[in-house]
């Protein structure tokens, strides 16, 4: 289960996906992970076999052999680039556990952050948070968000598709989520998550040609994070029980781009 949405404006915000009560049970958990790891299942859940069998075919430099891009489920989320926003340069770095888990980590020990995502404590908590995505098959990338070179943000963007809370609403091939904490206290409550998801949420639009959808999933009760994701083009899709929260499922949809 990803973690509680960290609100945007208010002091946090992730994603995913929402509920049907007769989905398969959620897979086995790793102990050493936080249960409210939104990497962890992720990366717990089995991809097809298909799947599998063609990101096997990497030769041993690791660079993919011709024939279809899967390798890289997200499409190189290191390569995006910046872009200019109303409130400066903004550009995702994938993080680096050695660069920046005491930075991370810190983040993560503030109070209006840990209450949503539950990894307070020492760095090895945030550590076993992050490695499974650093150093798994791309389906997750943990990344820091940089505004005018300074790191102010934590980011994840994941496959949504391929994550277990596809079970729990009608996943369509590519959806994107992406799951968002604001860093620091003086860029909090001053409309700054509005920008920033709107423009991740454009750059996973123009950077995977294939994301139909770009998906959240805040807590209901996180107002001022549904309304950031509202003021940043995403559409109230439902609202889903998940097993630690009731969720406002938000969806930012390509063929809407232009309205919303």
């Amino acid at each position: 289960m990803p973690p509680t949405d960290a609100s945007t404006d208010a002091g946090t915000t992730p994603v995913a996906e929402p509920g049907d009560p007769s989905a398969p049970a959620e897979p086995a958990r790793d102990p050493e992970q936080s249960e409210n790891s939104d990497c962890q299942d992720t990366l717990d859940l089995r991809l097809p076999d298909e799947l599998l069998a063609l990101i096997a075919e990497q030769d041993e430099s690791g660079t993919t052999r011709p024939g279809p891009d899967i390798a890289d489920l997200l499409d190189d989320v290191g390569e995006w680039g910046p872009v200019t926003t109303a409130s400066g340069v903004f550009q995702l770095v994938p993080a680096r556990i050695e660069r920046d888990l005491a930075l991370i980590s810190r983040w993560m020990n503030d109070p209006a952050v840990a209450a949503f995502w539950e990894l307070a404590g020492p760095d090895d908590v945030t550590e076993h948070h992050l490695r499974p995505q650093v150093e798994g098959d791309g389906r997750s990338v943990p990344c820091l968000g940089v505004l005018d070179g300074t790191p102010m943000s934590y980011w994840e963007v994941y496959r949504a598709d391929l994550d277990p809370l596809a079970r729990h609403y009608p996943a369509r091939p590519h959806d994107t989520g992406i799951h968002l904490l604001i860093g620091g206290v003086a860029h909090r409550g001053r409309g700054l998550g509005t920008t920033l998801l709107r423009a991740v949420a454009d750059l996973v639009l123009d950077h995977r040609p294939q994301c139909a959808r770009v998906v959240a999933e805040p807590d209901l009760r996180n107002t001022p994070s549904v309304s950031a994701f509202l003021s940043a083009g995403f559409r109230f899709s439902a609202e889903v029980d998940l097993p630690d929260k009731r969720a406002a499922l938000m969806v930012r949809d390509r063929a809407l781009r232009a309205v919303l």
